[in-house]
């Protein structure tokens, strides 16, 4: 769901009760469009993070804590000088626009009581954190917006802060209902789309919400609407502003199995077919829902250098392995050069002077061919000729077969690479695939004098159903220690068929393994691949013994003659991660 205004509404109550009148204690900026402040109120201790992210904007209350860089940027030294011990006067929302307003009070230089503006600003790409003084002089933002990227509004020191006006929008929360109503019909869109591009702070789902409430079709058009429609409408409107205006928020996230599907501050009745979980306070709601999402997110953003140089190489490689198909199809005629050579051998000597053809008996086939001839030659300079294009495509053929099976495990083995990008999780997991691009050649070495980085990453560690442990190779390096210095002869090994994916060990410990622990080693083998979300998955299984690896060959490579194999889904959600 879009962090709609009424989100940010309902953040709005949650954090003025908490934070108004507390102190400012601690200011950190973990990353380059984040910021971590330490509140203390009461006796109480909160952590607020704020996230200009463009990608994925967020504000809530947290437990957690985040370290930041050993030099702190100048934006949060900035704010550390002016609101450092500052504290918290009022946290205001402008209409039910995506923003939130921290007015707070400090002691400049001179010791006279001052007040300034943290503003945050939860708008998709155009998201930022603009700091202010209390008449709106804007003294810094964590984001710089100048006249070439915006021409509604620039965000630099020394310019005046406001609210840009972009779109024709009605303040629910100060407008009456017939006027909004009469706004709404007269737009000439879908009635659900109608409601969010007239109303300030209305997400689509919202929307969706009032049209499903007032037993409306959101699709029809509002000028179909009957006078009882529009009644209808109107009062399930005020209802819900009402609820609004009166803070009556119930947090909660819709699931859909194990997925989580949407999330709302108030109730959401078109999703009452789907499991609902309440939360006491939207901050936890926030965090529980984006929680995954962020750190994706994150790690997406700091391996972007990695994914850039894997995706160039393998464009590349892709590109090289069809041109060398297409040169290995074209040596398909090499044989009828051959047999061509033979035929003029065996029947060209009763051809006439200045044959453009001849016409022979194929004895391999017993079919008559027509060979096209050369007038100016002789029918055994024509044999010469087509022996030496014979020559010249067997050798081709020969060349083009073993590049293209070079290129083919290059190929395979990016993939592999660009599969580990996709499920790391941290960046320790980048470190080993940082190195694996420089052992390969895609990314220079370091210098002799550079400290070789720690590897801190483990394997992914999995407890079956049944008590069984099973590990998951985070990426090549590990896909080779795992299979061939931490499993044992009598282990399982397991692999996606035919696709880039991870090494699973399934630890035997000497005991019989049962079929649902084979089952969930299958799925984890599936989950953790190129085919992660397919129904069916062919997965390739064997004993450890039986699993080799070629001379030479790329990290993750191996070969195996034997195995057996299962078909099932990448559904993981009733094992247990360990670590």
């Amino acid at each position: 769901m879009a962090f709609d205004g009424i989100t940010v509404a309902s953040l709005r109550t949650e954090l003025s009760k908490a934070l108004t009148g507390g102190r400012i204690t601690k200011i950190a900026q973990p990353e380059a469009d984040e910021l971590l402040l330490t509140i203390k109120n009461n006796k109480n201790q909160y952590r607020l993070l704020i996230s200009a992210s463009a990608s994925l904007p967020l504000l809530y209350l947290t437990d957690s804590n985040k370290p930041g860089p050993m030099t702190a940027p100048g934006f949060c030294m900035l704010l550390r000088k002016h609101l450092g011990g500052g504290r918290i006067i009022s946290v205001t929302q402008p209409s039910l626009e995506r923003i939130l307003q921290f007015e707070i009070e400090h002691l400049n230089e001179l010791g006279d009581l001052c007040r300034k503006l943290l503003i945050v600003e939860l708008m998709g790409k155009h998201s930022n954190l603009i700091f202010c003084r209390e008449d709106g002089m804007i003294l810094d933002s964590i984001k710089h917006v100048s006249s070439a990227v915006s021409s509604v509004r620039e965000v630099l020191p020394g310019r005046t802060y406001f609210i840009p006006v972009t779109q024709e929008k009605l303040d629910p929360m100060t407008f009456d209902g017939n006027t909004m109503l009469q706004a709404i019909l007269r737009k000439p869109l879908p009635l659900g789309k109608a409601v969010y591009t007239t109303l300030t702070g209305f997400s689509p789902v919202m929307a969706e919400e009032l049209c499903h409430r007032s037993s409306l079709d959101s699709h029809r058009p509002p000028s179909e609407l009957t006078k009882n429609q529009q009644e209808m409408l109107l009062h399930q409107l005020l209802r819900l502003l009402t609820d609004i205006k009166g803070e009556l928020f119930a947090p909660r996230i819709f699931y859909q199995g194990k997925e989580p599907v949407e999330f709302s501050a108030l109730p959401l009745t078109i999703y009452d077919d789907l499991e609902a979980r309440s939360f006491s306070s939207i901050s936890n709601l926030l965090e529980t829902y984006y929680a995954s999402k962020n750190t994706i997110t994150r790690i997406r953003q700091k391996s972007s250098d990695l994914r850039r140089i894997v995706q160039t190489a393998l464009e590349r490689s892709r590109k090289k392995y069809d041109l060398q198909a297409r040169q290995l199809k074209d040596t398909e005629k090499r044989e009828k050069y051959k047999i061509y050579g033979e035929l003029l051998h065996a029947y060209g000597y009763n051809l006439e002077e200045g044959a453009r053809s001849l016409d022979a008996l194929n004895y391999y086939t017993n079919e008559t061919v027509t060979i096209p001839l050369d007038s100016q030659l002789t029918p055994q300079e024509n044999a010469k000729k087509y022996f030496d294009k014979y020559g010249k495509l067997k050798r081709t053929y020969e060349a083009v077969t073993e590049l293209l099976a070079e290129t083919g495990k290059e190929v395979a083995h990016l993939e592999s690479i660009s599969q580990a990008l996709d499920i790391a999780l941290s960046e320790e997991d980048l470190v080993q695939i940082r190195e694996e691009l420089m052992e390969s050649g895609y990314i220079r070495k370091r210098r002799s004098l550079d400290k070789k980085p720690k590897i801190t990453s483990r394997p992914f560690h999995y407890l079956s159903s049944d008590g069984f442990h099973i590990y998951v190779g985070k990426n090549n390096l590990q896909n080779d220690e795992l299979t061939f210095k931490f499993a044992s002869g009598n282990d399982w090994w397991f692999h996606a068929k035919g696709t880039a994916g991870s090494h699973v060990i399934l630890k035997s410990e000497g005991k019989e393994v049962p079929d649902r622990a084979f089952e969930e080693a299958g799925r984890l083998a599936a989950y953790y691949s190129k085919s992660r979300g397919n129904e069916k998955v062919e997965i390739d299984y064997v004993e450890k013994k039986h699993v080799k690896k070629p001379g030479s060959a790329k990290p993750g490579f191996v070969v195996y003659y034997t195995n057996y194999s299962l078909v099932i889904d990448s559904d993981i959600s009733g094992l247990t991660l360990l670590t």
